[in-house]
């Protein structure tokens, strides 16, 4: 146990770090090493280090990170961000446009694909309309963050939920949507509060010019495969079969060589998810992950509701420190444990997602903003922090509220 206890504990901390000192890793390669180092020292072997990585996992991820290229490359976003300003009447209702829009966006597509191709639009948007970035591009990050909770594609971490708890598209919809809509109806007005100094009043200077163009045919048909994911996964299909298919048909589809759409798919990320499902079995066959669930369960509570909100809090805490998706993993191990594992699931899902706006690092979303931003997304860490407890405690006790309420009524 000790073992993998160590290997357990070097690969968490290089992947909350981003690095390891004195080595050239990020977090694919630490999850890589760690995956490895699980096989070399004998905690797995290599046949239940392949049977650890969940395939089902890797493929919705892979279904919908193509759709989302391919309707990147046809122009969607471009067009969906110039729609969004030319209806905007002020800096305050452009602010409400891009976090609805995000929201909604990473409700069907994953969140962190939706952050890469709406930043540059958004960063482009505000220097065109002379706004101050930040509030912006918050709304874009928190928008796609809270948003991306209603549903199993809407994040990588839902996507593992999704797939080791048994829950289907359409039952996790309905249990998680009303409270993710919620939470994101409360996302401008707190922005807007918290930047009522920055944002100037006035009408907003719409951009000149036509809207950007965009591929018809090819926008059709990444729309038409996004349409029969969706309606597979609420017809109960397997979700990542399902996201496959209607990926493979629009690659067949599109009119043209697929390479350049999947130079867009995040592989890095696929390998991450790899590298982590093979350490997160490793400690759970040495016996770690159930020593760990010993410690932590005395503080949890008896009831579904009083865990529900106490683990909902815990996995807040530790989305800043291992971030969302690592996290999960772990807890993967645990919640089946728990006195209603179908609550702890969906309250796991949304408390990961929404704990991932608390700090610059809770969620790779974040990341993602800041950095395509360029010096426009510039802000300290305690600077977020500001922004991001605020809008995490309001957004965590509504939804968790409306989560409760729901089972309450038998709804959950």
């Amino acid at each position: 146990m000790a073992v993998a206890i160590a290997i357990f504990a070097l690969t968490y901390a290089a992947v909350a770090a981003g690095r390891f000192p004195g080595l050239s890793v990020d977090r694919p390669a630490a999850a890589l090493l760690g995956a490895t180092l699980m096989v070399a020292a004998g905690v797995l072997a290599p046949g239940e280090a392949g049977r650890a990585i969940n395939g089902d996992t890797l493929g919705l991820l892979l279904g919908m990170m193509i759709l989302a290229a391919y309707l990147g490359e046809a122009g969607f976003f471009r067009r969906a961000a110039h729609e969004v300003v030319r209806r905007a009447r002020g800096p305050r209702s452009l602010l409400w446009g891009l976090t609805l829009t995000a929201g909604l966006l990473s409700a069907f597509l994953v969140n962190d694909t939706v952050c890469l191709l709406m930043t540059p639009l958004v960063a482009r948007i505000v220097e065109e309309a002379d706004l101050p970035p930040l509030p912006y591009l918050l709304a874009v990050a928190f928008g796609a963050n809270v948003g991306s909770a209603a549903t199993v594609t809407g994040n990588p971490q839902n996507m593992i939920v999704g797939t080791l708890s048994g829950l289907g598209w359409g039952s996790f919809a309905r249990a998680l949507a009303l409270p993710a809509a919620a939470a994101l109806l409360a996302v401008a007005p707190l922005l807007a509060l918290l930047f009522r100094r920055e944002l100037p009043r006035g009408p907003l200077r719409h951009p000149a010019g036509p809207p950007p163009p965009v591929e018809r045919r090819l926008l059709v048909t990444a729309l038409l495969g996004v349409g029969l994911a969706t309606a597979g996964f609420l017809a109960g299909a397997p979700l990542a079969w399902t996201a496959l298919l209607a990926a493979a048909l629009c690659m067949a589809f599109a009119g043209r060589a697929p390479r350049k759409a999947l130079a867009r798919v995040d592989w890095p990320l696929l390998l991450f998810f790899s590298g982590l499902f093979v350490v997160v079995d490793g400690i759970g066959r040495a016996g770690a992950a159930g020593w760990m669930y010993r410690e932590i369960a005395p503080l949890l509570g008896r009831s579904p509701p009083h865990q529900a909100v106490a683990f909902g809090l815990f996995s807040v805490g530790a989305a800043q420190v291992v971030s969302n998706v690592p996290f999960v993993l772990l807890a993967g191990q645990w919640i089946p444990h728990l006195s209603e594992p179908r609550l702890l699931w969906l309250s796991t899902a949304l408390a990961s997602t929404l704990g991932g706006n608390l700090t610059v690092v809770g969620s790779v979303a974040n990341i993602i903003v800041l950095e395509l931003a360029g010096p426009k997304g510039r802000v300290g860490f305690f600077r977020f922090l500001r922004y991001g407890a605020t809008v995490t405690g309001v957004t965590f006790a509504l939804a968790m509220g409306i989560l409760l309420a729901e089972r309450a009524v038998g709804w959950v």
